[in-house]
């Protein structure tokens, strides 16, 4: 993936980003204040705030290359109880967890 996964995430699924790239979607039920640290920890960068509302975080990866990439290579997270929110369902109905706090988006560089 071109990137470290949180030890707990699930795999919630995957979307055509465009040029050959994939974003892959993964939640986990960690705060989000924990997963930025977790993240500056092992990617040892502090990576950008995109927004503060709702906390989205985000970590480059690898250099984005206009002629060949739709996104640059990252990680991003985005805390989904913001705000009272219940969390980013789950889209495995019956399964558990319903629902998930924090979710991790990750880009890799094509290939």
């Amino acid at each position: 993936m071109g990137a470290p996964l949180y030890p707990s995430a699930v795999y919630l699924t995957s979307y055509d980003a465009g040029r050959g790239q994939r974003f892959y979607l993964f939640g986990v039920n960690v705060p989000y204040a924990e997963l930025v640290g977790y993240y500056k920890t092992v990617l040892k960068q502090k990576g950008d705030e995109l927004f503060e509302s709702p906390p989205t975080h985000q970590f480059e990866t690898g250099r984005f290359r206009d002629e060949s990439m739709a996104f640059a290579p990252s990680v991003t997270l985005k805390d989904y109880t913001y705000g009272g929110s219940a969390g980013f369902p789950n889209p495995r109905p019956g399964e558990k967890p319903e629902r998930f706090s924090t979710v991790i988006q990750i880009v890799p560089a094509p290939k």
